[in-house]
């Protein structure tokens, strides 16, 4: 019998089959030893890392990949990444690089909790839709899921990743709106090279006005304040971002009139933006004469100055507390809103363009009207975080009170967008979306927390405050307003005023409040304001007298 065989030089002889076995033998060998290192791996990934923290992560696109690479490659780290969510239906079923990908509905969530194990929603999505993120947290608490937000890739990626790149979701995230869109040319037309000023300049809103008003080139801002540190601060703030604006701190108070007198003959503003207000309700109930003389006499004072220097427009920072005020705050500002709106139509009534050359136009002061923004200095959400810091109990001065909420920086937006729109005399209002009660703020913000409302921290309930209304109004339906351009900016139809009369009465309730006087001053201020009913406050009685009359 003959069977093949290799012969050598050295007169050996292989048998083909010998060779043939030996390479199979050989790539066995090589496939088994590859496929016990895969598994091998395999299994320390599934129970060597059996003590870490299982995770999802909201997104699976790129970012939601670049990520879960990090996470996996960060040996030392206690996450492990065990599927993808995303709530476009066409990916929802698949898999990615070899992990699932779920859909957003509670129905998955409530799978991955119970199933697999998830204990971590990660959002790796800069853009989010904010209901979306509400739906998705609301489910993961209920569900006891930690969600964490990744920051931005290109923050981290140079530098490598580490547990310092997740953040907890905030509150403000949460309330958060979408990005709203402003006419930037014609806001730009309103502010490049032109001298602005802005009162009120280191609190919040002022602050960033400043902000957003120093990328549109004006050739000075001036920054007026009576508050010395904050205003240093932003100084430097400012400092170290523009070099091609001229950045003038003013520190003065607006009631002051030499001192705001001098600031306008020296810098000669084009513009102001009047943002300096007291407007703690509970605390201006207490001092009336001082809202008075701060929100009223302070603007009084700087609406004549800026028709005595030819200042194009002056836009005013109001509240929704100035619709049917209940307390003093509120009466204050609609009293500053009554004043500015009757000078600009007895201003605009009286000039005369006479001449082949028309003088130079009034003054033409425009009102702005929102309600509570994020953040704020004092406002709710600071204060309950320092609570739950504390360890609670978080306060809510009644079961059913309710509050808009927006971004500080979207209500700059729309001021500095209104205040180009604005031609004089309009009072705008702004869409502040739907309400938000502020004991389900309160309990979302414990749960947040990693914590139970109840158990671990109490929601305590303490009683409207003197002034406090439940439900503030914005006068933002149809009824009562006039639509403009900016689906978020309405003009609020109100009532208008002779300013012979409203500038004599308003000298009155000046003179009341410069000698401290508190109950005259207070008759006063409901006589210009006959919508100005007090609630839980000391001044029901004058309702009640008036009523008697």
């Amino acid at each position: 019998m003959n069977y093949a065989s290799v012969h050598f030089g050295t007169g050996t002889m292989i048998p083909l089959s010998v060779i043939l076995i030996n390479f199979f033998i050989s790539i066995s060998a090589l496939l088994s030893y590859r496929l016990i290192i895969k598994w091998a791996f395999h299994y320390y990934a599934r129970y060597g890392s059996i003590h870490k923290t299982k995770a999802v992560i909201y997104n699976a696109g790129y970012s939601g990949l670049m990520v879960r690479k990090a996470i996996s490659e960060d040996a030392a780290g206690n996450i492990r990444i065990c599927g993808f969510l995303d709530d476009k239906l066409t990916r929802a079923g698949k898999r990615l690089e070899g992990l699932p990908i779920f859909g957003t509905s509670r129905a998955s969530l409530e799978k991955l909790a119970t199933q697999e194990g998830v204990k971590l929603l990660l959002i790796v999505e800069e853009a989010i839709d904010t209901q979306l993120l509400n739906n998705l947290v609301d489910h993961c608490l209920s569900l006891n899921i930690k969600v964490q937000k990744v920051l931005p890739i290109n923050k981290w990626i140079s530098s490598g990743w580490n547990p310092s790149k997740l953040q907890d979701i905030r509150i403000e995230d949460l309330l958060d709106r979408s990005v709203i869109n402003i006419n930037n040319a014609q806001v730009q037309i309103e502010a490049k090279g032109k001298s602005i000023l802005v009162t009120g300049a280191a609190g919040s809103i002022g602050s960033e006005l400043v902000r957003q008003l120093v990328k549109l080139n004006p050739s000075v801002l001036i920054l007026c304040d009576k508050a010395e540190s904050p205003l240093h601060e932003l100084e430097l703030e400012l400092q170290d971002q523009v070099s091609n604006v001229a950045i003038v701190p003013f520190i003065a108070n607006v009631c002051d009139r030499n001192r705001m007198q001098q600031l306008f003959e020296v810098y000669e503003p084009s513009m102001v933006y009047h943002a300096a207000a007291y407007k703690h309700v509970p605390m201006m109930e207490k001092n009336p004469s001082v809202a008075v003389i701060n929100n009223v006499l302070g603007t009084k004072i700087l609406a004549e100055l800026s028709v005595d220097f030819g200042v194009e427009k002056f836009v005013t920072v109001s509240t929704d507390k100035a619709v049917n005020p209940t307390n003093v705050m509120g009466a204050s500002k609609r009293i500053a809103e009554i004043f500015t709106q009757s000078f600009n139509h007895h201003m605009h009534k009286h000039y005369k363009k006479t001449g082949p050359v028309y003088g130079h136009p009034p003054t033409r002061f425009i009102t702005t009207r929102f309600g509570n923004v994020l953040g704020s200095n004092g406002s709710v959400i600071p204060r309950f975080k320092q609570q739950l810091e504390k360890g609670g109990p978080l306060t809510v001065t009644h079961p059913e009170i309710t509050r808009y909420f927006m971004t500080i920086p979207e209500a700059c937006q729309l001021v500095l967008e209104a205040g180009a729109m604005g031609q004089g005399g309009e009072i705008f209002v702004f869409d502040m979306g739907q309400p938000v009660k502020i004991a389900h703020l309160a309990r979302k913000m414990i749960l947040m927390s990693g914590r139970e409302p109840g158990k671990d921290v109490q929601i305590v309930y303490t009683g409207l405050r003197p002034g406090e209304k439940l439900y503030e109004e914005l006068l933002n339906n149809s009824e009562n307003t006039v639509s403009t351009y900016h689906e978020k900016i309405m003009i609020a139809k109100v009532r208008e005023y002779d300013f012979i009369e409203v500038n004599q009465r308003i000298e009155e309730l000046i003179a009341s409040a410069n000698k401290h006087y508190v109950t005259p001053t207070v008759v006063l201020m409901k006589q210009l304001v006959p919508e100005f009913i007090s609630k839980n406050s000391a001044y029901e009685q004058l309702d009640k007298d008036k009523i008697k009359i």
